[in-house]
């Protein structure tokens, strides 16, 4: 990516293991780091890390700006004085194979509460100047983002349409009110979103210090349900009681006959371009603060997007409407300097999509389970034929893993008939030259082997893990997010061989220091 061969793993903090009912981004993340150095990785792919809401979704997140409090480190917290060993001691067992968010939101909950409320007492002069520090530098969001979730929490998790007219308009007088009727609460929002980018920002120095690259990933559209709609109603397509009148989403595809209504509301681009791309801004620079780069999901959408009227219950009848293009990625450009993007350039993609990613010099994506259902000589799909301007991936967090796709039956997640797959995957073997017992790593010598600049594992791919494992499923609402890596499947052979493939195919992100690839444990 941007001129260097080298591979990495895709892996959210939420499927790292640990004991507290989800990944955390403290010793075990760093641990991670090493480990990826260890097996000559130098890329950390992640997952939007914003406060998740609707479904558990890290693509509908409460706010754009802010982190996700869920994967604050409670053992970091320890280390730092900020939580006690009793209250280590009684907190309770979680499952350590997925992630139950039903136990882990409520439980996490609670401790980083106390964690809050003894704050003043328990931390250091260090924190104490961070945290004022922090507020400071982040007002622009912070202090709506933390009257929102007061407000949020105080009107039982509705969404904020359906809170009291003055509150859901955004009344002054009555903001002022709230936030001298929730200050606790409003300030204890504050010292957690502190702790995340302070743990954050710790992580991503120990990256540097081992060579590994962070890309982030920024969804297109927000969540309707978000802080940042709620204070920037004037900037997204609402009607008078706050709600959408049209929405995003795609039409019907390889996924879906029916195309996917994602109901997020779509912006008034004439608005941000009248305010220089203001907020958007803002809210790149933010990410570029966390990640060395930014993947920007659903890319296409600056080209065109899908808007769908919102009283419609699929994706069926939308329309193309024309995105901002090529002016928006000047502007940001004039206000943020060079702009490390990742262009998610996947799915119904015309030449106009291309022409822009091009124009803006940004590599666009590949995925291999993509690549064998066409003819051979497509520079599209074709691995042999991938320039070196992209990034090549096995899968991505909306596909099956590699060994579910291969195994995979005509109706479970796919438009494909049962005759379509079978000459699918026949086709498959014979080029590969394999018999599948190890689909898994012949595609990652696959991607690892192709011209692309950058190739990307899933970390189930690594393990060989089958469809119980997947991140996510298009479409659907429940199950989706909660997989974690067991302590003891990332075995030492299993680095070896990716470290193996890794420097037989030149993509070590260190060659002259090859002792630095040591393989180690992961706890």
């Amino acid at each position: 990516m941007y001129g260097r061969r080298e591979s990495g793993i895709l892996f959210h903090p939420t499927s790292l293991p640990g004991a507290f009912g989800i990944g955390e981004i403290g010793p075990a993340a760093r641990a991670f780091a090493e480990v990826l150095q260890g097996m000559g990785q130098g890329v950390w792919q992640v997952l939007p890390l914003g406060p998740t809401g609707y479904a558990d979704s890290p693509y509908q997140c409460l706010s754009t700006f802010a982190g996700n409090p869920l994967i604050i480190s409670l053992e970091q917290l320890a280390k730092d004085g900020l939580w006690s060993g009793s209250e280590r001691d009684a907190f309770p067992r979680m499952p350590e194979g997925d992630v139950d968010f039903g136990a882990v939101i409520p439980t996490r909950g609670r401790a980083l509460t106390e964690v809050c409320r003894k704050f003043a007492r328990r931390a250091s002069p260090e924190h104490r100047l961070g945290l004022e520090v922090f507020r400071d530098e982040q007002a622009d969001w912070l202090e709506d983002y933390a009257l929102y979730m007061a407000l949020k929490e105080h009107h039982g998790l509705r969404p904020w349409t359906e809170w009291a007219p003055p509150l859901r308009d955004r009344d002054p007088a009555a903001l002022r009110e709230a936030a001298r009727t929730h200050r606790t609460e409003i300030r204890h929002t504050r010292i957690r979103q502190y702790l995340f980018f302070d743990q954050w920002r710790r992580l991503r120095a120990h990256c540097r210090r081992h060579r590994v690259r962070l890309v982030g990933d920024l969804p297109i559209f927000v969540a309707h349900d978000s802080a940042d709609v709620w204070a920037n109603r004037d900037l997204f397509q609402l009607g008078d009681d706050g709600l959408p009148t049209v929405v995003a989403g795609v039409p019907p595809d390889y996924f879906s006959e029916t195309g996917q209504r994602w109901g997020n509301p779509l912006y008034r681009w004439d608005l941000h371009e009248q305010s220089g791309y203001a907020w958007w801004a803002n809210r790149l620079r933010m990410t570029f603060d966390l990640v060395d780069i930014v993947r920007i999901d659903h890319f296409r959408g600056f080209e065109a997007y899908w808007e769908i009227p919102a009283h419609e219950p699929t994706a069926i009848h939308g329309r193309w409407i024309p995105g901002p293009g090529i002016g928006f990625f000047d502007a940001l450009r004039a206000r943020l300097g060079d702009l490390p993007i990742l262009a998610e350039d996947l799915g119904l993609i015309t030449d106009e999509v291309h022409a822009l990613r091009e124009a803006c010099g940004f590599p666009g994506m590949r995925v291999l389970q993509f690549s064998f259902g066409g003819k051979r000589g497509n520079p599209l799909h074709w691995p042999d034929a991938f320039p070196p301007d992209c990034v090549c991936y096995t899968g991505t967090h909306d596909n099956d893993t590699t060994q579910g796709w291969f195994h995979a039956q005509a109706g479970v997640g796919t438009t494909q008939s049962r005759a379509q797959l079978r000459r699918e995957r026949k086709r498959l073997l014979h080029i590969l030259g394999t018999d599948g017992t190890e689909i898994h790593w012949d595609f990652i010598r696959v991607a690892a082997e192709c011209p692309a600049g950058t190739s990307v594992y899933p970390m189930q791919d690594v393990l060989g893990l089958d469809s119980h494992s997947r991140m996510n499923t298009p479409g659907t609402t429940g199950g989706n997010w909660r997989w974690r890596l067991r302590d003891g499947l990332l075995t030492e052979p299993i680095q070896s061989r990716l470290l193996q493939l890794t420097t037989q195919s030149g993509r070590l992100p260190d060659t002259e220091r090859k002792e630095t690839h040591k393989i180690r444990p992961l706890l």
